[in-house]
């Protein structure tokens, strides 16, 4: 069966448009040009990805967000929020209400189609899958007063594997110090376990990144995603 995308935009041509360039990356998509509909279909269905529309009737881009995040179903599903409203305040409140990052207006098609990839698959730990990318790097992982050393094993927008001398109990909140270069500053945030397997690995959601943390780590993302 093809992973489901859900896509709610009250403009036809920006449903159309995701909707073909999920169906050429083998998903399928239900779009809805009615946010109202889309309540109803977060606690009984999950979706590999969201595409929601920041400005909208309600409820709007924002609340589906909040909404998703408070699912049963789809509280760890990637979240992109499609918007022509560039002000930091507006990005501000949209990671805050659980977004992973924002697409906006004019869509560029090949922007949308890395963006899908990388998320394709976010956080799903039971299956390792090669749109997300391997990369070893170096990572410090604050648990309380304690520091523990250990080295990413792959990566993408949304979270983290890692390697490390132990684990940390599920859900225990974690502060994140990821080296992605010797060139560049570490990428620092917040996030929590949501995976513990092995004995020595973890996956970390990152739920809790600022605004230019989540640019750099798209960025740097991004290039390494191939197009085709």
């Amino acid at each position: 069966m093809q992973k489901q995308c859900l896509i709610v935009d009250d403009e036809v041509a920006v449903c159309q448009m995701v909707e073909k360039v999920l169906t050429s990356a083998g998903m399928e998509a239900v779009a809805l040009t009615k946010s109202s509909e889309a309540p109803g279909l977060l606690n009984g269905r999950k979706f590999e990805m969201a595409f929601l529309d920041l400005h909208m009737a309600a409820p709007d881009g924002i609340e589906l967000a909040r909404q998703i995040r408070h699912s049963r179903w789809n509280r760890t599903t990637p979240i992109i929020l499609i918007s022509d409203d560039q002000r930091p305040s507006a990005m501000s409140v949209g990671f805050e209400a659980g977004a992973s990052f924002f697409l906006y207006k004019p869509i560029d098609r090949e922007c949308l189609l890395k963006l899908i990839r990388a998320t394709q698959g976010a956080m799903d730990y039971g299956r390792r899958r090669t749109r997300r990318v391997t990369l070893q790097s170096k990572v410090r992982l604050k648990f309380g007063a304690e520091v523990l050393e250990a080295e990413t094993v792959d990566l993408s927008l949304s979270g983290i594997l890692v390697k490390a001398g132990r684990t940390l109990p599920l859900g225990s909140p974690v502060h994140v110090s990821l080296d992605l270069s010797p060139r560049l500053k570490p990428v620092v945030g917040a996030g929590s376990v949501v995976r513990v397997f092995g004995g020595n690995q973890m996956g970390i959601q990152l739920d809790r990144l600022a605004i230019a943390e989540s640019e750099r780590l798209q960025e740097f993302l991004l290039h390494l995603i191939p197009s085709e």
